[in-house]
């Protein structure tokens, strides 16, 4: 039977075009049944309560998903306050007392009270991130405090530099228009793709600059697209599927294509054969994401930059596309788009060779040491861990 949810103290106030409540439904989606009153729930089925005047982390959401008899709470000033809760159908009546008023009601016996920092939540492996889980109370007068949170909640913590501290201003003036002019992530990803395609085309036709502008323009909105998914809960299959294939394809065609531009116009000066070059570019592309594939399935269940510290550090300048794009413009502002190519070329290389030397390195501590493989983000305490540059850069703390 489908888990039952149920919205009590529901709020009108909408962050990021939601309110609280609605969030919940989205984010449970046809995994939950909404119901208006607990007086309409079977017997045998298991209840999520929650309440709609706090804004709630979604894999807390999630979590509950899965749980029963646990009640969770949230510390404001010197108070512990309960905002969600899922238990069995016969305990929902005196569990949304509690939640509305734990001052004078008991919670029902053998459901467990836990605080959220409690829960196994924090290490976030979709934004490959450690971050506590949130809980805010919404208040009418604080909407662009709270989409503030949510947006800098929706950010990747391990990515590469550009997206980490180029982008998240105007990504989220961006994603605010979005929302405001009813744009689907869908839509955005659409003209990403369109952008692929013209930044290809002027590359090749030896346009560069205005290739460039296509593409940085298209790196842009590939950071709002996930943003404006996240912060609207409105992820699709399919759309995940297209943004990520257009990601993993379309970067060493670009590199072929302004190959080729520069050959068409006579600016291809160096010695290296430009098939040279794109047989490097390629197979290292290839290799470094078969590294990044197996490292992920066959040892720690998480990223390869996720890893260690050192790894997260080196993810901000792997050669992935956008380090490879500041490349590329460093190289045509000096007038040399040719040695650019060949920089693009060799820093592929390299970041692959790094890769399978950290992959070997994975391989031998767990298959011939027997040591089982954690990312550095399962023991951080950002508190006694906070002089540390990596748990400054890498990390956050919203719950505070």
């Amino acid at each position: 039977m489908k888990l039952h949810v149920y919205i009590i103290n529901d709020s009108t106030v909408k962050v990021w075009g939601l309110t609280p409540g609605e969030r919940v439904r989205r984010i449970l989606g046809d995994r939950a049944v909404h119901v208006r009153s607990l007086h309409d729930i079977s017997d045998n089925a298991n209840v999520m309560i929650v309440r709609g005047d706090y804004l709630i982390d979604d894999r807390l959401i999630n979590y509950l998903s899965e749980s029963s008899d646990i009640i969770v709470t949230t510390q404001r000033g010197k108070q512990s306050v309960p905002f969600a809760a899922s238990v069995p159908a016969e305990k929902a009546l005196m569990t949304a007392e509690f939640l509305e008023s734990p001052s004078t009601v008991t919670p029902p016996e053998n459901v467990s009270v836990k605080e959220t920092d409690e829960l196994p939540v924090s290490f976030n492996k979709r934004l490959r991130k450690f971050e506590p889980p949130f809980v805010f109370k919404v208040k009418a007068g604080h909407e662009k405090e709270l989409e503030q949170k949510l947006f800098d909640w929706s950010y990747k913590g391990v990515t590469d530099l550009v997206t980490k501290w180029l982008w998240p201003a105007p990504a989220r003036r961006a994603v605010k228009k979005c929302v405001e002019l009813g744009l689907k992530p869908n839509h955005v990803t659409a003209l990403g793709f369109m952008l692929v395609v013209a930044a290809g085309w002027l590359f090749y036709m030896g346009h560069l600059w205005s290739g460039l502008a296509c593409g940085w323009l298209m790196t842009f909105l590939d950071t709002v697209d996930g943003k404006l998914a996240r912060v609207t809960v409105t992820s699709s299959r399919f759309g995940h599927y297209f943004d990520h294939l257009i990601d993993l394809i379309h970067p060493p065609f670009w590199y072929l294509l302004w190959g080729m531009g520069l050959q068409a116009t006579g600016r291809y000066g160096i010695d290296v054969s430009l098939s040279t070059l794109m047989w490097l570019i390629f197979s290292a592309y290839i290799a470094g994401r078969l590294v990044e594939g197996t490292f992920k399935w066959t040892l720690g269940r998480f990223g390869i930059f996720c890893w260690r510290p050192v790894d997260s550090f080196f993810r901000l300048i792997t050669a992935r596309r956008n380090p490879c794009m500041i490349i590329l413009t460093v190289s045509l502002m000096l007038g040399r788009p040719d040695a650019g190519l060949l920089a693009v070329a060799w820093w592929t290389v390299l970041t692959t060779v790094f890769m399978v030397v950290r992959l070997l390195q994975g391989l031998w501590l767990k298959y011939v040491k027997g040591q089982t493989l954690e990312s550095w983000f399962s023991s951080v305490e950002p508190i006694a861990d906070g002089k540390s540059l990596a748990v400054r850069w890498f990390t956050r703390d919203l719950s505070r």
